[in-house]
């Protein structure tokens, strides 16, 4: 989670993300900011997150996010 957190830091400083629970409601990530945090977390991770992992529930927040990177390392 630790690496997670400073990935989300490093692209939007200034964010808690320790306590951020919405993080496209509150405006955080858009569209294009999910695309690129999509291809940070397949690099770090090296994982694929697929088109239909990319749904608001899997990016509302840290731990939200930190879910799909746990599920996809195990598959």
């Amino acid at each position: 989670m630790e690496q997670l957190i400073e990935i989300l830091e490093e692209m939007k400083p200034g964010v808690d993300f320790n306590t951020e629970d919405d993080l496209i409601a509150h405006g955080v990530f858009d569209s294009l900011g999910i695309v690129m945090l999509v291809a940070a977390l397949n690099d770090e991770f090296d994982i694929e997150i697929t088109p239909p992992d990319v749904v608001p529930e899997n990016f509302k927040s840290a731990e939200t996010i930190w879910a799909l990177v746990q599920r996809l390392e195990d598959e």
